[in-house]
């Protein structure tokens, strides 16, 4: 029996020296596998494994623009033939963002990696990147994962973490399908195994402490720390070396879930609110990745990215003192704009659910620079789409349906107009 691995890199990929190491260390064998080799060859591999970084330096979403690649469909068709598929970090990203886990059927986007969260009694002691060594313990029935058949119920592990997008969010009917379903076999718990749903235990705010999903048949997973770093995960590897070796394997199944996707409402600032669209002064490389990458799946526009800032209970003396605090845009590359939409080309605005960042920022304007009378500060994206070709309606339908400018399980889209 073969145990040959496609170590899958895209570009910004980073951890492919460290993902060799533990796949050599447990019997594995790995070989370099990039997002535009010839696609036909990955038939020949035994496993797959879409290595951590930051794949198109993590522009629009982490992940998604990787999860558009033709090779992603590649690899959907070999999960199904049973063969197990690891995500790790970027890679778990891409998995959440193609549909692979939790591996509803016809891979529809059904759940959301999103910006991390860490917060203590109601202060919010950061957002974004965070790197840290984190416990997490083995919480399924060890044979109903590719990944978890040399654990124990309940062990514990200790590897590190690093990521800014790593808080699973999942409507709460399908995370008790998923828990049922034993989908997933890794959360965060402190080093006595206990599961603690608050920082720094919990690392990211992910719901129900969850550091790895799978699909139902358990032989795709995603996680989010990484095992490749340390010897610590090595039973990680053993257990996919096994599943490979076993002949025992699962026959492959989807979730029958359907989802109440809300309608795009159109976008109305609050009363009291000041409204700072940020442009950029020199190229923003975040909007011609998303503009490539959909004019690579047929989808012909050109597209424009921008920040909006809502400042609420803003006076003509605190945003002035904003402005000058530097918080919210910086004068050396960015300025406000006076934006306006028009008639030949769509504009949708982009926020989190939880807006940490905002929260941050307001706080940090309070306790930092002692502006005061701010009663909220909420942050988003604005994205301009021109139609080149193609019916103007049909062809915004395809951007919204691509999913890559926002996720619904944890942004909201609004039109803006």
């Amino acid at each position: 029996m073969g145990l040959d691995i496609a170590i899958i890199q895209f570009p910004g990929s980073n951890t492919e020296r460290e993902t060799f190491m533990a796949c050599e260390r447990v019997g594995l064998h790995p070989a370099e596998f990039l997002w535009n080799a010839d696609h036909a060859d990955l038939g020949r591999f035994d496993g797959f494994i879409i290595v951590g970084g930051f794949s198109y330096e993590d522009r629009s979403r982490s992940g998604v623009i990787a999860s558009l690649d033709p090779i992603i469909n590649i690899i959907k068709k070999e999960s199904e033939k049973g063969k197990p598929v690891l995500g790790i970090c970027n890679g778990a990203q891409i998995l959440v963002e193609s549909g692979l886990v939790p591996g509803v059927k016809d891979y529809p986007l059904s759940s959301s990696l999103s910006n991390n969260k860490r917060i203590v009694d109601g202060e919010v002691l950061g957002t974004g990147y965070y790197n840290e060594w984190v416990h997490v313990s083995c919480y399924i029935n060890p044979a109903n994962s590719a990944f978890t058949q040399s654990f124990n119920v309940g062990e514990t592990i200790h590897i590190p973490l690093a990521h800014a997008e790593g808080r699973f969010v999942i409507p709460e009917d399908l995370l008790t399908v998923l828990i049922n379903n034993d989908q997933a076999p890794f959360r965060y718990c402190d080093p006595s195994g206990n599961i603690i749903n608050e920082f720094p235990t919990n690392p990211n705010g992910s719901i129900y402490n969850i550091a790895a999903l799978t699909s139902p048949s358990g032989n795709v997973m995603a996680i989010m720390p990484h095992p490749e770093r340390t010897t610590n995960g090595d039973k990680i590897f053993v257990s996919m070396r096994d599943y490979i070796k076993s002949k025992n394997k699962k026959n492959v199944s989807f979730l029958d879930y359907k989802f109440n996707m809300k309608n795009i409402q159109n976008f109305i600032s609050k009363a009291n609110g000041e409204e700072w669209i940020v442009n950029m002064i020199i190229t923003d490389n975040e909007s011609n990745s998303v503009q490539s990458a959909l004019n690579q799946i047929g989808i012909s526009v050109q597209i424009q990215r921008m920040t909006h800032w809502e400042i609420v209970g803003g006076t003509d003396s605190n945003l002035s003192e904003i402005k000058k605090s530097g918080e919210l845009f910086n004068s050396n590359k960015e300025y406000i704009s006076d934006y306006y939409p028009t008639e030949s080309s769509a504009t949708f605005l982009v926020r989190q659910n939880e807006d940490m960042l905002g929260i941050q920022k307001r706080q940090s304007l309070v306790d930092r620079f002692k502006i005061e009378g701010v009663d909220e500060i909420c942050h988003g994206v604005l994205w301009n789409i021109k139609v080149k070709s193609g019916n103007f309606d049909e062809v915004i339908k395809k951007v919204l349906a691509s999913k890559i400018l926002f996720n619904p399980f944890s942004q909201r889209c609004y039109k803006y107009e």
